[in-house]
């Protein structure tokens, strides 16, 4: 069995689903956890001590793990669960980025006021406390971040624009923090998982039973692709798809193109449509090449 003990793994929204199996799992490996959950509903009002409760369960089992109580979408709130994790375990080696809320609605429905709150809570709130572990990762030249996406980001789904927006960003988050982070041995990757929870309950649809659930979306069958992402032979830059047992990679594609230069216009751009338009023979980008080429040039 693969050890993290003694790393110090921080997990935002730990209290339940995904980030509660993931915490159990790393305590179980050994791992000192911080387990942050502000413990509200599905749509983010509220606090409890949903929290307290996962450390108890570690902390039954012979782990050893400490409560935040903090919301990532406030700046110090994020601040003080880095801020937890050093004085308590002296540093920071894993950062899970986790805590999420929702806010469904079709775009021409949607409120703005829960745009902003679903963006602030995933998007800024996993740039808060990721910016808050960074320093200490870049000084001691190690670090394993994850990022949680979904595939309503990177695929698209009705009715969740504001989610949708939020998830796609932590591809963007990931594609700069790779880079940067590449020279001092800090891995970036992200998720897009699958499961039965509280959260993906809200979505219209679906009805799922959470006391009894379906054995194949258990959220403990998304947790071994975030312990790969955390290993100290975790890869960098990469969309890892995890759910239900299954376990694959998305990436970003780009076909060669065609190059017209001055002369380029709507005309030419029309007669060469089906050239731009062909992917057959596309490869993952650019981005790719550079981090695996020149990883010490990231600085």
């Amino acid at each position: 069995m693969e050890s993290f003990q003694d790393k110090v793994v921080v997990i935002t929204g730990a209290g339940g689903g995904l980030g509660r199996a993931h915490a159990l799992e790393f305590a179980r490996r050994g791992a000192r956890v911080v387990v942050n959950d502000l413990g509200g509903s599905t749509d983010g009002s509220g606090q409890s001590d949903m929290a307290d409760q996962v450390v108890a369960e570690i902390r039954g089992s012979g782990g050893v793990a400490i409560a935040n109580k903090a919301s990532v979408a406030d700046r110090a709130g994020a601040k003080s669960i880095i801020d937890d994790a050093v004085s308590e375990f002296g540093t920071i080696d894993v950062l899970i980025n986790n805590a999420g809320i929702l806010r469904d609605k079709s775009f021409k429905n949607l409120d703005l006021d829960d745009w902003d709150l679903v963006i602030n809570v995933h998007l800024n709130g996993t740039a808060y406390v990721t910016h808050a572990a960074w320093p200490i990762m870049y000084a001691k030249n190690y670090g394993r971040i994850v990022l949680t996406s979904s595939t309503s980001g990177i695929f698209g789904n009705f009715g969740q624009s504001n989610y949708g927006a939020a998830k796609m960003g932590m591809v963007g988050l990931m594609n700069v923090l790779a880079l940067e982070g590449a020279s001092h041995n800090i891995k970036v990757n992200t998720l897009a998982p699958a499961a039965a929870t509280r959260l993906t309950n809200t979505i219209p649809g679906r009805d799922e039973n959470l006391d009894q659930p379906d054995p194949e979306r258990a959220p403990h069958l998304v947790t071994p692709a975030v312990l790969y992402m955390a290993s100290d032979h975790a890869p960098t830059g990469r969309i890892f798809q995890a759910g239900n047992g299954r376990f694959s990679l998305a990436a970003i594609y780009s076909n060669e193109g065609v190059i017209q230069g001055k002369d380029a216009d709507y005309e030419r751009f029309l007669a060469a449509e089906d050239e731009i338009l062909d992917l057959s023979q596309a490869r993952e980008g650019w981005w790719r090449r550079r981090v695996q080429a020149n990883p010490s040039d990231n600085s």
